[in-house]
């Protein structure tokens, strides 16, 4: 995780966020200075930022909003104040309606991004500036320091080749907080081949199996869904899983709500992202838990390693022989 400090500071009325990475200044300023690149990480894991708007020029603004698992969004503008070329720039940050008008109720904030040279790679230093302590307060309680902490940890993902910051690490498994787990899996084959492998009952009984020996016997897809397996000979072994679509960005984003068949208690939420590079895809799924001990006792079952067999799957299966 990049971020290395995040330091609120009331007689300043600032906060601070210091993050380091291992790639050159001249990478580091393009994630922030070209919008199809910033949206990848400007929102924390379960609200992806869509850039709508970049006029990357001093007067020039910036438009973009946030979307939650459940559709829910969060709209900002920036207002670009001063750019100093390869090295920094400064926006008047405000929270916006649908038109890109600043929301009255909410503070503008002045920001300043700057960009360093150190031993290892570069540095990111970005200081926001309040114009009172209600106003930074008001943030903070917002979950500013904790949501920009979750959004740069994704930096590293943006400034490498995802070939070669993936490939060949298998399915990775990130514990986030008590209740949310990133997985991440490079997917060597095209992003649309990859999203109708899972979406299209018959190329997910394919390969959706985990490990071997087992048959996807039930696949229903859509608003609502259901999927069941069973170990081959044992109908006795037979379960599965059901629940709804939440939101659907073909072939961007789905997110739909899991439960096992027969169980009681709450769903899950997973909220899987599909980005494409060079030919291959990065799978990213955020799973949102009711509690840390469900977390634990799903991640116990050796989910992750199903997982990894059902993808070894997919691409020697379906991509492959596509």
């Amino acid at each position: 995780m990049p971020v290395t400090d995040i330091t609120t500071d009331t007689e300043n009325l600032t906060m601070t966020l210091t993050a380091d990475v291992d790639a050159p200044v001249d990478r580091l300023w393009r994630a922030f200075t070209q919008p199809r690149q910033l949206e990848r990480f400007w929102g924390p894991p379960g609200w992806p930022a869509t850039f709508t708007a970049f006029d990357f020029s001093v007067g020039g603004h910036a438009h973009y909003a946030m979307t939650s698992p459940t559709g829910e969004t969060s709209r900002g503008t920036w207002e670009f104040l001063a750019i100093d070329e390869g090295r920094g720039f400064e926006v008047l940050d405000a929270f916006a309606d649908e038109n890109g008008e600043p929301l009255a109720e909410f503070p503008s904030m002045r920001m300043r991004f700057s960009f360093d040279e150190t031993a290892t790679g570069s540095r990111l230093s970005n200081i926001t500036y309040f114009t009172s302590v209600e106003a930074l307060e008001q943030v903070v309680a917002m979950g500013a320091v904790e949501g920009s902490r979750l959004a740069m940890s994704q930096l590293d993902t943006v400034l490498h080749d995802l070939r070669d910051w993936f490939q060949g690490k298998g399915t990775n498994v990130e514990l986030l907080d008590d209740v949310h787990v990133r997985i991440t899996r490079l997917v060597d084959g095209p992003r649309e081949l990859v999203w109708r492998a899972h979406n299209d009952p018959d190329l997910m009984k394919k390969w959706m199996l985990g490990p071997d020996g087992w048959s996807m016997v039930e696949c229903v897809v859509g608003q609502h869904y259901r999927t069941v397996w069973e170990q081959d000979g044992q109908p006795e072994s037979r379960f599965g899983f059901e629940g709804e679509t939440l939101l659907l960005d073909e072939p961007r984003r789905s997110v739909s709500t899991e439960k096992m068949i027969g169980m009681e208690g709450p769903s899950t939420t997973n909220d899987l992202q599909f980005y494409e590079e060079d030919g291959a895809t990065l799978l990213t799924l955020l799973i949102e838990y009711p509690d840390k001990e469900t977390r634990d006792m799903i991640l116990a079952t050796g989910m992750a390693d199903g997982m990894e067999a059902s993808y070894a799957r997919l691409e020697r299966e379906v991509l492959q022989a596509a």
